[in-house]
């Protein structure tokens, strides 16, 4: 937590914005689904195999909500059968520092919890 002194109306923001980022990264499928896309699984049997257990409902579901939260970009290609490919936004990149720190903490609660 940031260590500095903010009033009561500062505080009410900053958990509006932490809302707001919750709302759009929240979920067990969607930072799996950015770090499939962003690794390069641009289709979207790719992504299902790259992102395991998740099902082509949820799958279709949360890719427009992320192309709605301008964090993924699809194409589609006109050809015979037509082909839709995703990439991630460069808005996308601007997560790329706090999804990392959540990897780091992560893998350090897990090393955490198994102490004995």
């Amino acid at each position: 937590m940031p260590d500095i002194q903010i009033d009561k109306t500062s505080v009410e923001q900053q958990i509006r914005y932490l809302q707001d980022t919750l709302y759009v990264i929240s979920g067990k499928w969607k930072l799996p689904i950015l770090v499939a896309v962003h690794e390069g699984s641009s289709r979207f049997r790719d992504i299902q195999r790259s992102v395991n257990g998740i099902t082509s409902k949820v799958l279709s579901k949360e890719l427009k909500e992320l192309e709605q939260n301008k964090l993924v970009v699809r194409k589609v290609y006109d050809k015979s059968p037509p082909t839709v490919e995703y990439t991630t936004s460069n808005y996308c990149d601007t997560l790329q520092k706090m999804v990392a720190e959540m990897i780091d903490w992560g893998k350090n609660h897990r090393d955490k919890i198994r102490e004995k």
